[in-house]
This record gives structure tokens, sequence and C-alpha cells, in this order.
């Protein structure tokens, strides 16, 4: 710590007044993930200053500084020898990262990327992810994506990194289903206008569902990217499978309201989201198929005394 930051404040949604910025500590609680420190426009000693408090904050996970000038990285080195800096994609992470759930592919067109491809994929790392660096491959050499297509598939989520026409995206969003980030960056020869040529050109991709970041914006993506495949992670974990079994039990208990004449054959809707796999199916249609036989045992009762009062006493 630097200057004689304050005390740590307590509280619910405590903010960290450092005098030059006022650190959001309830961020993890809110949405799974702390704050960061961006370092543009902050002085080393501000960016210490930051970092540490956070770490203060959050002992028991990684925290992430982005941006680094080279000044900035000196005095974190300096600061936290166990820190981890990284001179090519400006970051310092301080502290452990959380076990990685789920798995995000990186995938760069060319090593010019690089810096945007790093930010990313610590981003990743400290978000709680795992990422798979697949770097050079883009679309001059075809074949060289097409040798890590199946590595691209298995991810729960994609970034594609690219600079210059910027076709990448569109080329990974036409070989593989997973969701895609994609990030243009300012990479190329002549006048790219600082990566508008390759944002425009990730904007109006033709493959479907390639959603796409500001330029050089590697944070954002692995935000993003992480928060996805953290996410199918746990779907597709042994607990969620052993909860959303738990859940067809009120299913179940409406089917038997069903069947008893208390409801429709709506019910048999309810008892399918509640059971997992085919089993659903054929619950909904025995749940279904019992309303219906209720109502038709109804209506037959009822036809039986209505022809018994026409034909009277005997």
């Amino acid at each position: 710590m630097t200057d004689g930051a304050p005390a740590r404040p307590s509280g619910p949604a405590a903010a960290w007044d450092l005098g030059f910025a006022r650190l959001d500590l309830d961020r993890a609680a809110r949405t799974g993930d702390p704050e960061v420190v961006y370092a543009g426009g902050k002085t080393a000693d501000q960016v210490v200053a930051a970092l540490g408090a956070l770490h203060a904050a959050h002992p028991d996970r990684a925290v992430l500084a982005t941006r680094l000038t080279p000044e900035a990285q000196r005095a974190c080195r300096a600061a936290w020898p166990e820190a981890e800096v990284d001179e090519v994609g400006r970051v310092a992470v301080l502290g452990v990262p959380p076990p990685p759930r789920g798995t995000v592919a990186v995938v760069a067109a060319g090593t010019g990327d690089l810096p945007v491809v790093r930010e990313c994929a610590h981003t990743i790392r400290v978000f709680g992810a795992r990422p798979d660096v697949l770097l050079d491959v883009g679309v001059a050499g075809l074949h060289r994506l097409l040798a890590v297509r199946d590595r691209i598939a298995a991810a729960d989520a994609v970034v594609v990194v690219a600079g210059l026409e910027a076709a990448l995206p569109a080329v990974v969003g036409g070989l593989v289903g997973a969701p895609l980030i994609a990030v243009p960056t300012s990479v190329g020869y002549g006048w790219h206008l600082d990566g508008l040529t390759a944002l425009l050109a990730m904007l109006n991709s033709c493959a479907p569902g390639v959603v796409t970041v500001n330029v050089d914006n590697g944070f954002g993506a692995g935000v993003a990217a992480a928060r996805i495949a953290r996410r199918a992670a746990r779907a597709a974990s042994p607990g969620d499978a052993a909860a959303g079994i738990a859940g067809g039990a009120p299913g179940r208990a409406s089917s038997r309201a069903c069947a008893a004449g208390d409801a429709s054959g709506g019910t048999a809707g309810e008892v399918a989201t509640g059971v997992a796999g085919d089993a659903a199916a054929g619950v909904a249609r025995g749940a279904a198929d019992r309303c219906s036989s209720s109502g038709g045992l109804a209506g037959d009762t009822a036809g039986r005394a209505d022809r018994a009062a026409e034909r009277g006493p005997r």
C-alpha cells in the first residue's frame, strides 16, 4: 500500500475511498467477480494502491490490473515479487485464480494480436475459466485453422482475435457452434483506421451468432467468455442434474392432481419440465392420458345418469 491509504470500510455495499478512486467491494457478491484495476490514466503508485486494496478485500482469490505502463509493471513487481506481471499483455495478477470451470478457446489470427490475446487469457483465468490459446491460425492459411478445429469446437465459449480485414471470426463461426465473441485489433499494414476496419468487418459478419466487442478489448471479451464457460460447466455438473430431478417432484404432484380430476391437460407440461431426459416426455404423456381418461369416465357417468332420468322409475 502507498501514501497511507484509508482503512478498509465494512458493511454491505461498502466502497473503499482511496482518495483518487472508490473501490466497489460489493461487486464480487453481486456479480461473482471483484472489481478490476484499469491502469490507464493512473500513476504507478495509484495502481499499486488500488490493486493492494482489492487484494486485501479479496484475499482468497486473484485480482487483476490491466493496461499497465512499463513503470506500473515495475512498481507491481517491486511491491509483490510473487505477482504475475505480463509485459506483453500489460496485466498484473495478484493472488491465486479460482479453480477453472469451463474452457474458453482464444483463437488469434496472428502473432501481432498477442497483446490483446494475453490480456484476454489472463482475464479468463482470473474470472474462473480455463483459456486454451491458439495462435497464428488466420485465414491466409486455412489449413492451420482446420488443424485445431476440434479444440475450438470442444470449448464452452470462443474468443476470436483478429486485425487486418478480420475475416477469421466469420470463418470460425461457420465451423463451430459455441458462443463466439469477436475482438477486432488495431493491427495491420497501412491505414486501418486504428482497428475500425476490423470492427466494421466483424459487425457485418455473415456467420450467425458472432457478437463483437470494441477494438482491442481483450478484457471485455475475456469477462464475457469466462462467465459463459462457468455457466456451461455449472449446467453440466452432476449436482445441477440432481437439482433438476428434484425439481420434478412438484410436477409429479401436479400429475396426481390431474388424475384426480382437479387439473387440466396443461399439467402434463409441468411434469415434462420437472423430469429429465426422455422420461419427462413419457411421464407427461401418461399424465395427459390420465387427464383424458378422467374426463372420459366423467362424461360416460353423466351420460348414463341422463338416460336413466329419461326412462324414469320402472
